[in-house]
C-alpha cells in the first residue's frame, strides 16, 4: 500500500465528483428559474472545461517510449503524429462517418479508461480489485452515458447546427432507440453495482447520468472530459512519471498532481494555436468555429491516444479477479 498514491486517486475521484455535482447543481437552479444558459456562454464554458482536458493525453510518449532510445523517442512520435494528422483529416472530410466513428471509439476509451482508474486506485491502496464482470458492467455505461445521452438530447441540435450542420443526424432515426438503451443498460449496471456492495461505482454512474441528462449538453460532455476523464486519467500517470512519483514518496499529494499535468501543458498553446490557424479565413463564428477546430483536434489526437493507453486498460483488466 502507497498512502500518498492512494490519496492522489482518492483526492482525483473527489475532484470529479465534485465538478460533475456542481454541474448537475447549475443545472437545476438555471431550470428552477427558467433561465437558459446563452450558446455563446456555453461554448466559452466548453472551451475552458476541454484546455483543462487537453494536457491528460500530451504525454503518451514520456510512458511509452524508454528514456534512453532516442530512435524509438523520434519513431513514436512520427507515428503517432502520423496518425492523428490522418485521423483530423478523416473527420474534416468526412464529418458525418468520422464523427460516428469518433463517438463509438471515445465512449469505448472512457468507459475502460474510467474502469481501470478504479482498479488501479485499488492496487494503489492494497485493497482487493473489482471483479472482471463487475467492472465490465460499469465500463459500457460509464463510457457511453457522458457521450450518447448529451449528443442525443434535443437541445443539442442547436449546438450541432451551430458547430457544423453536417453531423447533426449522426444518428439518423435511431436517436430515442440509443437514447433508451443507454439508459437501460446504465440502471441496469447501477442495479448490479448495487447488489455486488460496489457503492463508488454506483454513486458514479449515477452522477454519470445525471450529469449527461441535466447539464446543456456542451456543457455535461466538457466538464466531463475536463474534470472527470482527465483528471482521473493523469492520476493514472502519476506512478508512470518519476518525478511525480517522487513527489510521492515525499506525501506530497498535490505536487504529484501537478507533476503530471506540466509536461503536458504546452499541447494548450498548440492545439490552440493550431485550432486558431484553421479558422484564420476569418467566415462565420469566431467562436464556434474555434471551438469545432479544438474538438477535431482532439478527436484526431484520440485515436493514437487511445491505442497508446489501451494497453495500460487491459493490464487493469487482467489483474481483476475471475469468478
Amino acid at each position: 500500500m502507497n498512502s500518498a498514491l492512494s490519496k492522489v486517486f482518492q483526492r482525483t475521484a473527489t475532484f470529479s465528483r465534485i465538478a460533475a455535482a456542481l454541474a448537475v447543481l447549475l443545472a437545476v437552479i438555471t431550470a428552477f428559474f427558467d433561465f437558459e444558459i446563452p450558446l455563446t456562454l456555453q461554448v466559452v464554458i466548453a472551451i475552458i472545461a476541454l484546455a483543462i482536458g487537453i494536457p491528460h493525453g500530451a504525454i503518451d510518449h514520456l510512458i511509452t517510449i524508454p528514456r534512453d532510445s532516442n530512435r524509438r523517442f523520434i519513431l513514436f512520435i512520427l507515428v503517432y503524429t502520423l496518425i492523428a494528422i490522418i485521423a483530423g483529416l478523416a473527420i474534416a472530410r468526412w464529418n458525418l462517418v468520422g464523427f460516428q466513428l469518433v463517438v463509438l471509439m471515445s465512449a469505448l476509451h472512457f468507459g475502460f479508461g474510467d474502469s481501470a482508474f478504479f482498479n488501479e486506485s485499488k492496487g494503489a491502496a492494497g485493497t482487493q480489485k473489482i471483479s472482471f464482470p463487475t467492472l465490465a458492467a460499469y465500463a459500457l455505461p460509464a463510457g457511453f452515458l457522458p457521450v450518447v445521452l448529451p449528443l442525443t438530447d434535443q437541445r443539442t441540435s442547436r449546438v450541432l447546427t451551430k458547430l457544423n450542420p453536417a453531423i447533426l443526424n449522426w444518428s439518423g432515426s435511431l436517436t430515442q432507440e440509443i437514447r433508451n438503451l443507454t439508459f437501460v443498460a446504465a440502471l441496469f449496471s447501477i442495479l448490479i453495482l448495487l447488489i455486488t456492495k460496489n457503492l463508488a461505482l454506483a454513486i458514479d454512474l449515477s452522477l454519470l447520468a445525471a450529469l449527461s441528462t441535466l447539464a446543456p449538453p456542451l456543457i455535461a460532455f466538457s466538464v466531463y472530459f475536463g474534470c472527470w476523464h482527465a483528471i482521473r486519467h493523469t492520476a493514472r500517470l502519476v506512478p508512470k512519471l518519476p518525478r511525480a512519483m517522487e513527489k510521492v514518496s515525499l506525501g506530497e499529494v498535490t505536487s504529484a498532481i501537478v507533476a503530471a499535468v506540466k509536461p503536458g501543458l504546452y499541447a494548450i498553446v498548440g492545439i490552440f494555436l493550431l485550432g486558431l490557424a484553421i479558422i484564420f479565413k476569418g467566415t462565420g463564428d469566431l467562436t464556434s468555429e474555434f471551438l469545432w477546430s479544438i474538438l477535431v483536434i482532439i478527436w484526431a489526437l484520440t485515436v493514437p491516444h487511445m491505442a497508446t493507453t489501451s494497453r495500460f486498460d487491459l493490464a487493469a483488466f487482467k489483474s481483476s479477479p475471475r469468478p
